[in-house]
């Protein structure tokens, strides 16, 4: 019988939800529950998400919604965050994955997102749709006894502020206002919602192959009170044979407003008893930790991969809303084979802000709109790209220019995955 793509109705979802658990391996015996169904997308938009029906089994899935999403200066713009991709191996390579991006995209264009985002399980599927990384993420894990740390130190920190351990409820109320102090200066950040919190905080129902184990909340207060640092983790139990504690610390979450704060919530963690090992959870490839620490050779780094994904729709719009280090202009011929962003575009950047017209001046670079998206947040440089072949530097020196444009003193992070 011949394929059904289409959006997913009401009382399909159950079945949708299953077909994502396949794809993911992570099967359930039974569907999702009407409790579970409800949390999850009792308030979705069925017109962004779309399934494959083969003789009425869901065999394939697709899902967006809307994200704001921090770019560089601290501004917002909406992005279309794509999740829940997936495809049963019995219905690979017939293009189902294509005819549902290609719907969800126009979709997005039509709506007046300025990006599109995702995180990619695997790196090749997503460059053929535009998307290129844009954000790296690293893991790092500390070897306690060789932090350098004084032992007999209290966890506190000396500058007058303080660790409080409290609960989920609190968190729930102080972590929303932390985030959005974050996210109002940190590139990459998306956006994080009442249920985000919810599920964190072990509040929401779970399907039966997820587990919940109460972690350890964490907050930093400054000198003046005020909440600027959270972290949430976890401790397993393992003990060596001669009843020496060999407990490794996973976090969750840990998020800070300033270098204090941050350099108090990992102290905290490194001198917490019992504790040998930090697993420090996915972090900025810059982070500050290994030199938070007096031998930043006990943090050695375990992964780094890429992370955040981005494709822009509208590139007059994505290149107006961040800010840049230089003044200069630029010729970009950006390429887009879905012709949803192409064209040849002139960046004017001054202190009085960007300005991103098109134009029909010659170009100074020409490169692909999923090059353009890597570059976007500034992490990585036009000149490699040049050197990989795959952006072309028309005018002498264009890549040296676009470098001191688009970089950024830190690199952007997003902590999450959606």
């Amino acid at each position: 019988m011949s394929l059904d793509v289409r959006t997913v109705t009401r009382s399909e979802i159950a079945d949708w939800m299953k077909a994502v658990g396949t794809g993911f391996l992570t099967p359930t015996a039974e569907k999702p529950g009407e409790e579970l169904v409800a949390d999850r997308f009792g308030d979705a938009d069925l017109s962004r998400m779309q399934g494959v029906f083969d003789d009425g089994r869901c065999v394939a899935t697709f899902r967006s919604f809307a994200q704001q999403l921090t770019v560089v200066g601290g501004a917002t713009v909406t992005a279309d965050a794509v999740t829940g991709v997936t495809v049963s191996p019995t219905h690979r390579r017939r293009g189902l994955l294509s005819r549902m991006m290609a719907t969800d995209l126009a979709a997005a264009k039509e709506r007046g997102e300025v990006v599109a985002s995702l995180i990619a399980a695997e790196y090749p599927i997503y460059g053929r749709y535009g998307f290129g990384p844009a954000s790296w993420t690293a893991e790092w894990e500390i070897a306690v006894p060789r932090t350098g740390l004084d032992p007999r130190r209290s966890g506190q920190p000396a500058d007058g502020g303080r660790i409080e351990l409290v609960d989920g409820a609190d968190v729930r109320k102080t972590g929303p206002e932390v985030h959005a102090a974050l996210a109002a200066r940190q590139p990459g950040i998306v956006g994080r919602g009442e249920r985000w919190w919810r599920t964190r905080t072990g509040v929401a129902p779970r399907a039966e192959h997820e587990t919940w184990t109460e972690p350890f909340y964490v907050v930093h207060r400054a000198a003046n009170g005020e909440a600027d640092g959270l972290l949430v983790y976890g401790v397993d139990d393992k003990w060596g044979d001669s009843k020496q504690p060999l407990n490794t610390a996973s976090v969750r979450d840990m998020i800070a407003l300033n270098p204090a704060a941050e350099r108090a919530l990992w102290h905290y963690l490194c001198s917490v008893d019992w504790i040998t090992t930090v697993r420090s959870g996915y972090r900025a490839p810059d982070d500050l930790l290994p030199l938070l620490l007096p031998d930043p050779r006990a943090a050695r780094m375990i992964t780094n991969a890429d992370w955040l994904w981005l494709r822009m729709l509208d590139v007059p719009r994505a290149l107006e809303a961040r800010t840049y280090a230089v003044e200069a202009s630029l010729v970009l011929d950006v390429r887009d084979p879905a012709g949803l962003a192409g064209g040849r575009f002139l960046l004017d950047v001054s202190d009085s802000g960007a300005r991103c017209t098109p134009t029909t001046r010659s170009a100074d670079l020409a490169l692909d709109v999923a090059e353009l998206s890597t570059l976007y947040l500034g992490d990585e440089s036009v000149r490699r790209l040049v050197d990989l072949g795959r952006v072309e530097e028309l005018r002498p020196d264009a890549a040296t220019t676009a470098d001191a444009v688009f970089r950024t003193g830190r690199r952007p992070w997003c902590p999450d995955v959606f």
